[in-house]
């Protein structure tokens, strides 16, 4: 079954990487690993990874931060990833005081902040899941993408994950839940509803398993995995 996957990166960074030693994936060689798995006669035929680049003013390691992201995506388009850029957006705001964990939030008690949210990704994703399922009309039968499949927990996505399904009947949906098993965290009941089949966690064993090497090659300089991963 030709299986096309659409990765929301921020997900996975948070859900399924982020305080662990596997942020360098070989992304492509994990989905095609879930994918045989779920169903042997699966075959992975794209990765399109949807990501916002890193503002160095605001991460932990500043500019090193923003490195760590770029040759890692040159890592990932060494493996023939598409790679897709959303962009942040910072803004002054409000939000409630913290004072402790026993203190309930008071909306009487609000402090100014800076507010960062990641936009478009989502937006991106769902027209890039659809306009995949609607272009499978007008191709030959051997070249068609049987099979859609989400890399996200996100809800904002069940909208497109429903209507693929009512317009494309004939085209199956997977979701891959971005989510460690020791973390225990819920499924999104809304993402399961509107898919074929979901995959709710991913393994460390999984993850240490699919790694790139120390160095990859690309087109010009090697990639090489940041020190500090």
């Amino acid at each position: 079954m030709r299986t096309a996957f659409f990765v929301d990166g921020y997900n996975v960074f948070y859900g399924l990487l982020a305080g662990t030693p596997y942020k360098w994936l070989n992304l492509k060689g994990l989905l095609g690993h879930v994918a045989h798995i779920e169903n042997p006669q699966n075959s992975l035929i794209s990765v399109d990874y949807f990501t916002s680049s890193v503002k160095p003013e605001l991460a932990t390691r500043g500019r090193v931060s923003k490195e760590a992201q770029d040759t890692y995506v040159r890592a990932l388009k060494a493996t023939n990833v598409a790679v897709h850029y959303g962009r942040h957006k910072l803004e002054p705001a409000k939000a409630p005081r913290f004072i402790d964990r026993k203190t309930a939030a008071s909306r009487q008690d609000k402090i100014d902040i800076w507010k960062l949210e990641e936009k478009e990704t989502d937006v991106h994703i769902a027209i890039s899941m659809y306009r995949t399922a609607a272009r499978q009309a007008k191709l030959h039968f051997h070249e068609q993408i049987e099979q859609l499949v989400l890399v996200s927990s996100d809800t904002d996505m069940t909208p497109a994950l429903r209507a693929i399904r009512e317009d494309f009947p004939d085209i199956r949906v997977g979701v891959i839940l971005p989510h460690r098993a020791e973390l225990n965290r819920p499924s999104p009941g809304s993402l399961k509803e509107h898919s074929h089949w979901m995959r709710r966690v991913v393994t460390s064993e999984e993850l240490q398993s699919h790694q790139f090497p120390v160095r990859v090659a690309t087109h010009k300089a090697p990639a090489i995995k940041p020190d500090y991963w």
